[in-house]
């Protein structure tokens, strides 16, 4: 259990951490409130641990993948979500799939993370990681990442980029645009 609230204090404090300070632009930041989740406003949030959620970091289907790591907490990842699902509605007819990985704490699925995705109108695939193992499986995703968001994997096939960092929707645009050709 010590382990446990030493890992998390760890990642609260690197995560967020916008290493890239020129994302300093004037768009509109989302507003992240608690909301009680109710029947009607529920959904069935698919919960992984690193294992489940392996098969999304390598699939070979000739699609290209964007997964994005992230959580209703970090300010930067808030801010960047708007960014993947203007992607989506305009690359998602183009053979590219959007996961939105979900790095909340448990305990707030069902008073943050359910109510922001229904409220956002997220319409990406969001599933939530729940693996207190983070030593082992943050470097398997990528041994370059320090275990801060938000952070994104860019993939198709064989060919791979990892971004430890906050987008414009022109940086990720260009990134996606590099696999599309």
């Amino acid at each position: 259990m010590k382990r446990y609230l030493f890992v998390i204090t760890v990642l609260l404090i690197v995560s967020c951490g916008n290493k890239n300070k020129q994302n300093n632009d004037s768009t509109q930041d989302v507003e992240v409130t608690e909301i009680q989740s109710s029947p009607e406003r529920d959904f069935n949030l698919e919960v992984y641990d690193f294992e489940g959620l392996k098969p999304f970091l390598n699939k070979e289907d000739g699609k290209i993948h964007v997964i994005n790591f992230w959580a209703t907490w970090c300010a930067p990842c808030v801010k960047e979500l708007p960014y993947f699902e203007k992607l989506k509605s305009e690359y998602g007819n183009k053979n590219v799939d959007f996961t939105l990985v979900s790095l909340d704490f448990p305990h707030m699925y069902d008073s943050k993370l359910k109510p922001f995705v229904l409220k956002q109108q997220l319409k990406s695939k969001v599933i939530a990681l729940d693996d207190v193992d983070s030593n082992s499986w943050i470097p398997q995703i990528d041994e370059s990442w320090s275990g801060s968001l938000p952070a994104t994997i860019i993939y198709k096939n064989g060919e791979r980029k990892f971004f430890e960092k906050s987008f414009t929707y022109e940086e990720l645009e260009h990134e996606l645009k590099q696999f599309l050709n």
